[in-house]
């Protein structure tokens, strides 16, 4: 019989019962213990996974802004050791807000709340009303009263314009001009103050919160170059406003304003008042009109059709418009609206 039809064993059947012997071993007896491994690990990740991420969120420090663009400053420089929320947004009118219990929720687990100061939330949010107490006051969290550590009250850190001489008009802005952060200076000393007190909260990230004022000052100082640039063909331009809360940012870049048509917050114009203002507008030889987005448009409407002037829209807080979710975003997109407002109107 010839040796290749040999009923007995051939060598390459031996050799591969051979190898599959360990295989068995690794695949079969080793098998278990390598599943109970494996599912262990993964046991352990999902059940402590969840509890690192609660204590990472636990350990930032809880920011409540009362404005969007007071909270956009607070991210700038608190990077992820902070968790900011804000009450009330660019889309929204500050100074007459409705309180919400959303916003006693936030203040109830705020660890520092910011707020813009000179009565500006004064109505809604700091002040004491006819038979209630202020919203601060209601939420009972003693780090974010007056006076407290958390409480950080950012005009006391800025240089304010338009503080009225007695007597103040009622409704008025009694302590002076509140829109101090369109001054993009004024949002650079706000920064340091608030890398200082995130500082002061957690000393052992000290040097993170300073990193972070010097990133975002570098930053701003680019973009300041960039915007005097931008502006200075129309340095000494005048503009009408709809209330005045365009101070600082057209004193920082050297325009003017003529007037409002609201003579003050919440008043509407009478129609004395609107005929004022067109005899202005002429007078002045005004061609924009700034208008926040929140505001009605039937009245500047009017004004422009009388004196020629272009009704420009333009958000004074973070998140007023598309694409202005942030500090810089937000001047980046008023300044470019109103220089091509500027430059088409000759």
């Amino acid at each position: 019989m010839p040796l290749w039809s040999s009923p007995t064993p051939s060598i390459g059947g031996t050799v591969r019962r051979l190898l599959r012997r360990p295989m068995r071993r690794i695949f079969g007896w080793y098998c278990c213990p390598l599943l109970l491994f494996l599912g262990a690990l993964v046991w352990s990740c999902a059940i402590f996974a969840p509890i690192v991420a609660l204590a990472q969120t636990a350990d930032k420090i809880k920011v409540v802004a009362s404005t969007s663009d007071l909270a956009a400053l607070a991210a700038e420089v608190g990077g992820d050791r902070v968790q900011v929320e804000y009450l009330v947004g660019g889309d929204q009118e500050p100074h007459f807000a409705q309180a919400k219990p959303s916003y006693l929720l936030k203040l109830q687990r705020a660890e520092l709340l910011i707020i813009v100061g000179l009565l500006f939330e004064g109505r809604w949010l700091t002040e004491a009303g006819r038979n209630r107490p202020s919203l601060v006051s209601q939420s009972g969290n003693p780090r974010i009263q007056p006076g407290a550590s958390g409480y950080f009250d950012a005009s006391r850190y800025v240089e304010i314009l338009e503080i009225p001489k007695p007597p103040v008009v009622p409704n008025s802005q009694p302590l002076g001009n509140p829109y101090y952060w369109l001054d993009p200076e004024n949002g650079r000393t706000i920064a340091q103050a608030l890398a200082k007190k995130l500082s002061e909260m957690r000393p052992h990230d000290a040097s993170y919160f300073e990193d972070r004022f010097q990133a975002f000052s570098k930053h701003l100082s680019d973009a300041e170059s960039a915007w005097d640039a931008e502006m200075k063909p129309y340095r000494g331009r005048k503009v009408a406003t709809y209330q005045r809360s365009w101070s600082y940012l057209l004193k920082r870049f050297q325009l003017k304003s003529v007037g409002e048509i609201e003579p003050q917050p919440g008043i509407p114009p009478s129609r004395s008042h609107t005929t004022d203002v067109i005899d202005l507008v002429r007078r002045e030889n005004v061609k924009v009109i700034l208008v926040e987005p929140y505001f009605e448009l039937n009245t500047p409407n009017a004004i422009a059709r009388q004196t020629g002037a272009e009704v420009v829209i333009m958000p004074s807080s973070v998140g007023g418009a598309k694409g202005a979710s942030d500090y810089f975003q937000l001047l980046d997109h008023d300044l470019a609206v109103l220089s091509r407002a500027l430059q088409s109107q000759p």
